[in-house]
């Protein structure tokens, strides 16, 4: 018999993130804190924890936003336990996504090169 490519914590994971990114939303505008969302979370074998990656639209508040998420996970957690039909719902634990910040850095880096097609060419 074949091996699922697609294993359980991979559709808990994606099921998470698809709540917590409305859920994310609900307690950033509440708390008046900068517009955030939900990029991945990754769910460990056994369930029992999950990290949260968030992206922060104003990066120099993204210390500050993610402090206070993880401040109000307990109360996220309870919402999600609401919302999905799961007999345990992970421990969150919230982190800040750099992924997008390098890759704008790149994209800036790589703006800034001179053209290296050459000035010869006749086109």
């Amino acid at each position: 018999m074949a091996q699922k490519s697609f294993h359980r914590t991979d559709r808990v994971s994606a099921q998470l993130r698809r709540e917590l990114g409305t859920l994310v939303h609900a307690a950033v505008r509440e708390h008046g804190l900068a517009s955030t969302s939900v990029s991945d979370v990754e769910v460990t074998r056994d369930m029992a924890h999950a990290k949260v990656f968030v992206t922060v639209l104003q990066a120099e508040k993204a210390a500050e936003t993610v402090k206070a998420l993880k401040a109000l996970a307990p109360e996220i957690r309870y919402q999600l336990a609401r919302a999905v039909k799961l007999r345990h719902v992970p421990e969150l634990h919230f982190h800040y996504d750099e992924s997008v910040d390098r890759g704008e850095r790149i994209d800036n880096l790589l703006r800034d090169l001179p053209d290296l097609r050459g000035s010869g060419d006749a086109d």
